[in-house]
């Protein structure tokens, strides 16, 4: 057993009220209920929150990554709130469970996870940010300016602890293989990879040489399960989620929070087959309404005391955001005017996994040769 401490986020979509807007307030107080059960003994301690239809386990223990016994603890507890879902008969009850048995760890199940193993700091600030109705590629280009970008975090030019950069693990979530980074050096080639973000993402980013943190232990991580490679259909986008530590030779808060100024397009919004701009907005504005949408991120924040989560406080919450969320509704209203058109409607290729084919399917045959 580590004596590190880990953070967890596991979430799940175990049932919509109505439809795709919220989570039922009687599945958290079903998961609040669960893990209370298991804290001093598996977990220090835990919260549970929701963004727009999406279950959200925060959890702090012992046990480092991919634990069987955490793992487990999140799937019971989504199974819990599944019976109850689907006695009050939400919409898409367990959607995200793809499978009837547990098999040691909640990874390809169809649950989001994003953890991080870590020597808890004198003061360890940590960012848990929650999206819906999106991809895991959303944290692509904030997760970049945090860690990569001078006119986003002056930290890297200043702070002689950050000035060195960092490393990035990128996935390659087609091919399933992985390719760490190093920026500013490969800067360029990474930009090459992330800016096609529904193929490659950033999973994790880790301290250099020269800074104050241990090497082998991640600042930020983020969910990267994609439920179409798992089901071969689609049954809902993926709703990441992401962990980010900050100040100390890390990215001050302000400044893990600063990408979110900008509402930029992501994939995801309704029936996760449209572009539209990522609303950062507070935790009880996280209901997708307006066509499903517009797709949500929320911030929540934590001080760890020995592995105890104090807080949280809600860091979107600030009408420092107010001119973000107005552009993503400007921003909402000129996508959504193209109707069905792209680049409103995702490209062909990444609708493949949609409702799309059973459409072209009834066409098979019709189509003839033009001479």
């Amino acid at each position: 057993m580590s004596e590190k401490i880990t953070v967890s986020i596991i979430k799940a979509d175990v049932g919509g009220w109505p439809g795709h807007a919220l989570v039922h307030p009687e599945l958290k107080i079903i998961a609040r209920n669960e893990l209370e059960k298991a804290k001093g003994k598996d977990i220090i301690d835990y919260y549970v929150t929701n963004c727009g239809d999406d279950l959200e386990l925060v959890m702090t223990h012992r046990k480092g990554v991919d634990d069987e016994e955490i793992h487990a603890l999140a799937w019971n507890t989504f199974l819990k709130a599944t019976e109850k879902a689907k006695e009050l008969k939400l919409y898409g009850a367990g959607q995200d469970l793809l499978s009837d048995a547990f098999s040691g760890n909640i990874k390809g199940m169809g649950p989001g996870v994003a953890e991080m193993e870590f020597t808890e700091r004198k003061a360890e600030p940590i960012v848990t940010f929650f999206m819906d109705k999106t991809e895991p590629g959303a944290f692509n280009l904030p997760i970049y300016k945090m860690f990569a970008d001078p006119f986003n975090t002056i930290g890297l030019v200043i702070d002689p602890s950050a000035i060195q950069g960092y490393r990035f693990e990128v996935w390659d979530i087609q091919e399933h293989k992985k390719v760490m980074m190093d920026c500013p050096e490969e800067m360029y080639s990474m930009l090459a990879l992330i800016g096609a973000k529904s193929r490659y993402v950033i999973k994790r980013v880790y301290p250099r040489e020269g800074g104050k943190l241990p090497l082998d232990e991640p600042v930020a991580a983020i969910s990267t399960e994609k439920l179409y490679e798992i089901a071969g259909e689609y049954v809902g986008k993926d709703d990441p989620v992401a962990l980010v530590r900050a100040q100390s030779g890390l990215p001050a808060l302000g400044e893990v929070l600063e990408p979110f100024s900008f509402p930029h397009l992501v994939s995801g919004w309704m029936r996760g087959s449209h572009n539209g701009p990522l609303m950062p907005v507070s935790q009880c504005n996280a209901k997708c309404t307006r066509f499903d949408g517009p797709p949500r991120v929320v911030a929540l924040g934590f001080q760890l005391a020995n592995g105890r989560l104090v807080g949280p406080v809600d860091l979107f919450d600030d009408p420092g955001f107010d001119n973000s969320r107005q552009m993503a509704k400007d921003t909402a209203d000129y996508m959504r005017r193209h109707g069905p058109f792209e680049p409103h409607r995702l490209p062909l290729a990444d609708m493949e996994y949609t409702t799309l084919p059973k459409v072209l399917s009834k066409l098979k045959g019709r189509f003839e040769k033009i001479e």
